[in-house]
């Protein structure tokens, strides 16, 4: 019976893996600073921020508003049956209102903002980019990472905590529609409840995370779209790699937030 010839690993297959991924970082790191540093130069190019404004902020109302308010509704109904085992229905406005502000607002909405948004950002520049647009802006003088880049960072940064800050607020009614028709609770305990619950503390852990959510999907939705290769498939694929890294990233970067948060406030 003939010996099998033993196949050694192929290490430097794994080396030029390894090596692409610390180059993305490093140019994902320069990008990010490049896009930020360009935020205090000129020109500022206010028209394009305004109009991802709008892009960003009115365009995910919709969905932020249907996301919040249903993850409301869910939170209060769910919630009121575990209260009702020990007699507590009157703490599901703290339940909702806590859970709320301090996780699911940020993360959810800014989830569907990665939904929305990376992936259109990561598709647009793509398309610039293999069309090679985004060369003959290079040759006009004109720098992308300050035209197109910092715009959406600025824009996205802006618009997600005013998102985050109404998802908490339509998630909050959501989980006193639940109370009132279902549970039949009293509206003024309900809000009572709500409103007490919140300190300091909990309300400046919900507002700082959806300014770093914001750099992460504009960062990554511009960084994958300006590294998009292989034609109109290549915009697909940055368009999903896109979205996935945005929400691994948001998910990540939540839990080492909330754990430095926690040591520092308590």
């Amino acid at each position: 019976m003939p010996r099998q010839r033993q196949t050694l690993p192929n290490f430097a297959a794994f080396f030029d893996l390894a090596k692409s991924k610390v180059l993305a970082v490093q140019e994902f790191t320069l990008l990010g600073l490049r896009a930020f540093r360009n935020v205090f130069g000129r020109p500022r190019y206010l028209a394009d921020t305004l109009i991802q404004m709008d892009v960003i902020g009115v365009g995910s109302l919709p969905i932020i508003v249907l996301t919040g308010f249903f993850t409301g509704a869910v939170l209060a109904l769910q919630t009121s049956k575990t209260l009702q085992t020990f007699g507590e229905v009157t703490l599901t406005g703290q339940v909702v209102a806590l859970s709320l502000v301090r996780e699911l607002g940020p993360v959810l909405t800014a989830l569907m903002v990665a939904g929305r948004n990376a992936s259109g950002m990561a598709s647009e520049i793509g398309s610039m980019l293999v069309s090679e647009q985004i060369d003959a802006m290079r040759a006009l003088g004109t720098d992308p990472s300050k035209k197109l880049v910092t715009p959406r960072l600025v824009a996205t940064v802006s618009m997600l905590p005013l998102l985050t800050i109404i998802s908490d607020f339509v998630g909050v009614t959501g989980g006193f529609m639940v109370s009132f028709f279902i549970i039949r609770m009293d509206p003024v305990q309900y809000w009572t409840t709500a409103y007490q619950s919140l300190h300091f503390e909990d309300v400046f852990q919900g507002m700082i995370k959806p300014f770093i959510f914001g750099y992460i999907v504009a960062m990554v939705g511009c960084y994958f779209g300006l590294t998009t290769r292989g034609g109109t498939q290549g915009v697909g694929r940055s368009t999903t790699q896109a979205v996935v890294a945005a929400s691994v990233l948001i998910l990540t970067t939540d839990f080492f937030i909330t754990k430095l948060l926690l040591a520092l406030l308590g």
